[in-house]
């Protein structure tokens, strides 16, 4: 038996985190309006055919028609950022987010009741900043997605050293250097995910240093990969051990 006292919410915060009581807080008005979490609509997991089991669709995912309802636990992607790149089509903002909104509507459809939607996104631009990382978070809530949280990827050593030097020892408009970018994580309906049976693969240490809300990793090469936009796999890596 653990001998500490459990905690609750107090005006000074609490440094223990054991048996916790944060109903006070939750019960705030804060929350009053919030998406409520889903407790009462039945588990449902729908199996994949087999034919389209570890297959690449160069399709969009705005109609995931080989897949069926309720069938997959986790959605990590990184979209498009519409940065004029050799494969972006150039949208308005507003079709941009059009185009992100039925992506995230059609996973919603294949994610199961608990699934996870992982959005690894960066902000564009300084005159003015458009801060995509908060318009995703807002049409993932209009949907539905219960956010559990946001990650932030410290490219740290990796990153690019250009800056706007015309602004340098002068505060006549100095410009911030974009080191990081965000991993937006949510829920579909509910927090909780059922294990049907099957058990976890993550250690220990890694559970404790993923749980934390930056992550240090290098980016990847675009000249060593041959692609204008390369993923490092260490990103989805950590989310799947973590959210699967």
């Amino acid at each position: 038996m653990n001998s500490e006292r459990a905690t609750q919410t107090s005006a000074f915060g609490t440094r223990g985190k054991i048996s916790h009581d944060s109903s006070h807080f939750y019960s705030s008005r804060l929350y009053a309006h919030q998406v409520e979490e889903d407790t009462t609509t039945p588990y449902v997991e729908n199996p994949i055919p087999a034919k389209y089991l570890n297959q690449i669709f160069t399709t969009t995912s705005e109609q995931m028609s080989q897949l069926p309802d309720s069938c997959l636990h986790l959605m990590v992607t990184s979209p498009p950022y519409n940065a004029r790149k050799e494969y972006d089509d150039d949208l308005t903002l507003k079709e941009y987010l059009t185009l992100l909104d039925a992506v995230f509507r059609e996973t919603w459809r294949v994610l199961v009741p608990g699934g996870r939607a992982c959005i690894n996104i960066a902000n564009l631009g300084r005159k003015p900043y458009i801060p995509l990382n908060g318009f995703i978070a807002q049409i993932m809530i209009e949907i539905g997605y219960l956010m559990r949280g946001e990650i932030i990827w410290d490219k740290g050593s990796s990153a690019g050293s250009s800056t706007a030097w015309g602004s340098w020892l002068s505060p006549s408009n100095p410009t911030l250097r974009d080191v990081h970018e965000y991993i937006l994580v949510f829920s579909k309906g509910r927090f909780k995910r059922e294990n049907n049976g099957r058990e976890a693969t993550i250690e220990r240490d890694e559970f404790l240093e993923c749980t934390k809300s930056v992550w240090q990793f290098s980016t990847e090469s675009a000249a060593r990969i041959g692609h204008p936009a390369p993923f490092p796999i260490e990103l989805p890596r950590r989310l799947i051990e973590l959210y699967t």
